[in-house]
């Protein structure tokens, strides 16, 4: 994939710096800036130059060139407060998964405790599987691997 841009998207315009961002770190492929939320201090977006609406618009090339510096940017924004004890990675695709802008892009957010303000929550539906229908789920993802 080149690093073709959506002239309505706003990740693409500061991208190409039609809209000013807050930087950390830039490459040929990819750009990090600051989260303009700031869901706790130092809230990271990391988002490919290449516009792609979400994660199942990846290619194998653009995922290794996304996905390589992620933990490069990761312990930058860790080496820079002593208090970060933390971090969620998180990558939403599609309104029903809260994805806003849609321009693909993994939010670096640090946690510094347990009160900063940033949760998710992840349902315990541990009960509510039997061993066999883990075993049909499993098969249905392998199957589509294997294609």
């Amino acid at each position: 994939m080149t690093n073709q841009r959506e002239a309505s998207c706003i990740f693409c315009k500061i991208i190409d710096g039609d809209i000013p961002s807050y930087t950390i770190y830039e490459d040929e492929n990819i750009k990090a800036f600051l989260d303009i939320s700031q869901a706790t201090p130092g809230h990271t977006l990391v988002v490919p130059k290449t516009h792609v609406k979400d994660i199942f618009a990846y290619d194998p090339e653009l995922a290794s060139k996304t996905f390589a510096k992620i933990p490069l940017i990761a312990q930058a924004i860790k080496a820079m407060d002593p208090k970060i004890i933390g971090m969620n990675i998180v990558n939403n695709n599609g309104t029903i998964a809260s994805q806003s802008v849609f321009h693909s892009h993994f939010h670096l957010i640090p946690r510094y405790s347990e009160q900063d303000d940033f949760k998710i929550i992840f349902g315990d539906n541990t009960k509510a599987y039997t061993e066999n229908q883990l075993i049909q789920i499993q098969d249905k993802i392998k199957s589509q691997l294997e294609k």
